[in-house]
């Protein structure tokens, strides 16, 4: 076990899904505490029991602003990092019926981003720049033809990163990540009908893993990323190359 985040503490939403899961470990395998937020109670009961002891966990859907404020005032130190990686992922045709997936889709997965970064803001650390990471997807860089709602809160998420770090720099560093088709829970509905046509359009000729996106959070929130702010990285198999 490293020390490179040397005790600080990282807020960690999404938690329990896969790729959060992947996350808690590598950054508390190098030396991070933290703040695991999800709204499943069993997932999060069992990622805390797998870390031990010095960990913090908040069963939240982060579903308003005061869900954000009482999930981060669990903290009981200045945060280091905020991971946000929590949300949704749900099919719609383009239909009045559908307005119901949209308002919770752009709910859980860019208007939660907003409340809880404004419930952040007043608690990071002052001593080094601060660290934000959200998740963005491939959905935003190339559009998701049964996924147009969650499209378009990933674009937001890109939008809100960029402002963000003109608006928080250089305290925070402020990025996200567009990752692929993930061989995770989340797209498993995708992955059942579409794997060979994924897996045909993906240079690397193969489905990522949560793994391997989780090292991408680590190393932004991390030592070697110190002059990247306002990024949304691929972390896709090459599917996006520009």
């Amino acid at each position: 076990m490293s020390n490179e985040f040397d005790g600080r503490l990282v807020v960690l939403t999404g938690a329990a899904g896969d790729i959060g899961v992947a996350t808690a470990r590598m950054l508390a395998e190098r030396g991070a505490r933290l703040l695991l937020i999800d709204p499943n109670e069993e997932g999060l009961q069992a990622l805390t029991a797998e870390l031990g002891d010095g960990h913090l966990a908040v069963v939240s859907s982060l579903d308003s602003p005061d869900a954000c404020a009482h999930a981060l005032a669990a903290a009981d130190t200045e945060i280091y990092g905020l991971v946000h990686m929590a949300g949704i992922f749900v099919p719609h045709e383009l239909t009045a019926e559908a307005r119901g997936i949209y308002d919770r889709t752009i709910a859980a997965n860019m208007t939660n981003a907003f409340d809880i970064v404004c419930a952040a803001t007043g608690r990071l650390v002052t001593d080094v720049p601060a660290r934000m990471v959200f998740a963005s997807s491939l959905a935003f860089r190339r559009g998701s033809l049964d996924h147009v709602a969650y499209s378009m809160a990933k674009g937001g998420i890109a939008g809100f990163v960029r402002a963000l770090a003109r608006n928080l720099g250089p305290r925070v560093l402020v990025n996200a990540l567009a990752p692929g088709v993930i061989d995770t829970s989340m797209p498993a509905h995708i992955i059942a009908s579409r794997r060979d046509q994924i897996i045909a359009e993906t240079p690397l000729k193969r489905l990522g893993t949560a793994e391997e996106v989780a090292g991408v959070v680590v190393f932004l929130l991390g030592p070697l990323s110190t002059f990247i702010t306002g990024q949304v990285i691929n972390v896709d198999g090459g599917i996006i190359n520009s």
